[in-house]
């Protein structure tokens, strides 16, 4: 069994050609050809990866660069299609369980041969109470091991979603975890680190050479992978460079040779160089405002983000256009509802935009007595693209209706432990629906009620029983029509209520150098290189 084809997907390949000629010497001289001859793909992001540990934080970046040391039991290709990894084929059983057949002969990094016993090891760890993953296995309720290459994975519901979450779940070495008294998961959020924080031991196609925080992290090739070797890579050499102008240097002067986030206010210039390609394109990632919902803010005063009459004022004073033409460069796409269209769940019916209406704004705020209130807008500066700039318009925005709000921004290594912590007045966040590729991934790890493994991602407090049990009827409902039309009506609620304010969704652009021949770049705008290939 493969899974299901998601077919109202994207994705970019990029195919070229380029000859080498290789010059043959004397014995000294064929050597040092060989040792240049080793192919690098140097590759830079804005943002570093937070930590070693895939269960650390549930960041798409974070997931993605980790699935190069490390696998899962299945995983997406480029098309989304779940297809097998390290389990070869999978069944349910009596709708209560997934059975997953492993693969057989494959290798952890430390030379462990690859079992049950990880992976029961590894979704016990994913599942962990104080795991920042749990919400990713939503439908996860336990793990038995049936033989040595057999395991049943025990589901809430037997909706094919659970096969879509389990692409993020990477298996653990349950020896090497054991012995370095990393059983119990990470979170980088709480600040909690480990042995598995700066240390890896995956069955990936790469393996960790070296890791210096935001400096450089490397990685070699896994010459052992279990799975057909596709990209013609050696070494990558991962680089965060925060600072826009100083990735296009970096491309323009040959130092680096792909960007992942490349800054849409140089594409053009990028564009026009001979020996560089840039692809653009609009993401899944919905960028959206959340507010503290408990009843006292977090210094005390009276929550007047609880009033229904100052979000809609707020809603109402957005220029989510303006924002899309000017600060996005005309790249992004406004959103008047939580979910790109590409989601399943989405519907163009609760899409509309909230038209922009100062003086209503003004009256409502007036209203509800909350005219010249102060709050403050955390802000990451390099986590999405010219998040900074957004944050600066909507401070803009918020001001001429009467409110006072304060910008706090800062790099994201600072700003989303403060997010997370659920005390923040407001913040900006974008959520892609990863891995699920379902609206019931914002539906059950943002809005839900936080209890147990749901609303894991629900940094205000708000409760909404009325849809606590439509996404919990969605979970249970087999036919996906029926279960996408319960998903739009509970997005529908959150729309009404404003539990979260959309803006839009993010633009991607890819550059690189005509050194990369080959590159896979999806909607997900996730970086899987072992797919890509260099000229040789």
């Amino acid at each position: 069994m493969n899974g299901r084809r998601n077919d109202n997907r994207e994705e970019f390949v990029m195919r070229s050609t380029l000859r080498t000629g290789v010059c043959f010497g004397l014995a000294t001289a064929f050597l040092g050809t060989l040792a240049s001859a080793e192919t690098t793909l140097r590759w830079a992001d804005p943002l570093d990866i937070y930590s070693l540990d895939p269960y650390s934080y549930g960041s798409t970046s974070n997931l993605a660069f980790l699935n190069h040391i490390y696998d899962g039991l299945v995983r997406y290709t480029p098309e989304f299609e779940v297809v097998p990894a390290l389990a070869t084929k999978w069944e349910l059983i009596d709708n209560k369980a997934w059975r997953f057949h492993l693969r057989q002969g494959v290798k952890f990094q430390n030379g462990a041969e690859f079992n049950a016993d990880d992976v029961v090891a590894s979704l016990n760890r994913a599942s962990h109470p104080k795991s920042p993953l749990r919400g990713n296995i939503p439908l996860f309720a336990g793990v038995t091991k049936v033989d040595d290459f057999t395991v049943d994975v025990a589901v809430k519901s037997p909706s094919t979603l659970f096969l879509n979450d389990m692409t993020n779940i990477f298996m653990f070495d349950a020896g090497w975890l054991e012995d370095n008294d990393a059983l119990e998961p990470t979170d980088v959020s709480a600040q909690i680190e480990g042995f598995a924080t700066y240390n890896t031991n995956g069955t990936g196609a790469f393996i960790l050479e070296s890791r210096v925080p935001d400096s450089k992290t490397v990685l070699v090739v896994n010459d052992d992978w279990w799975d057909e070797k596709q990209h013609n890579i050696d070494r990558i050499e991962f680089t965060p460079i925060t600072s826009a102008s100083t990735r296009t240097s970096a491309l323009l002067s040959g130092e680096i040779d792909l960007s992942s986030d490349a800054p849409l206010q140089d594409l053009e210039r990028l564009s026009a160089q001979p020996n560089l390609k840039v692809v653009k394109r609009t993401q899944l990632r919905t960028i959206m405002l959340g507010m503290h919902r408990e009843e006292k803010l977090d210094d005390g005063r009276d929550n007047f983000f609880n009033d229904l009459r100052v979000r809609q004022a707020i809603d109402m004073s957005i220029d989510r256009e303006l924002i899309a033409e000017r600060v996005m460069r005309g790249l992004a796409r406004p959103a008047g509802t939580l979910v790109a269209p590409e989601i399943p769940g989405f519907s163009e019916e609760i899409n509309e935009l909230t038209p922009v209406d100062v003086d209503k704004a003004k009256a409502l705020l007036t209203e509800a007595g909350a005219m010249g209130a102060e709050f403050t807008l955390v802000c990451s500066n390099n986590e999405y693209v010219n998040s900074e700039e957004v944050c600066s318009a909507l401070i803009s925005m918020f001001s001429r209706i009467g409110l006072k709000p304060t910008l706090d921004s800062g790099p994201s290594s600072i700003q989303a432990p403060k997010r997370n912590s659920g005390k923040t007045d407001m913040y900006l966040m974008g959520w892609a629906n990863e891995p699920t590729l379902d609206a019931y991934s914002l539906l059950i790890q943002v809005l839900h009620t936080k209890e147990g493994e749901a609303g894991v991602a629900n940094r205000g407090g708000w409760s909404y029983p009325e849809l606590d049990a439509m996404v919990a009827e969605a979970a249970l409902e087999q036919d996906r029509e029926t279960r996408l039309a319960i998903e739009n009506k509970a997005l529908k609620l959150a729309r009404d209520e404003i539990i979260m304010m959309p803006l839009f969704q993010i633009p991607m652009a890819w550059a690189m150098s005509d050194k990369v021949t080959e590159v896979s770049i999806g909607a997900d705008n996730k970086a899987r290189h072992w797919l890509t290939r260099m000229a040789e």
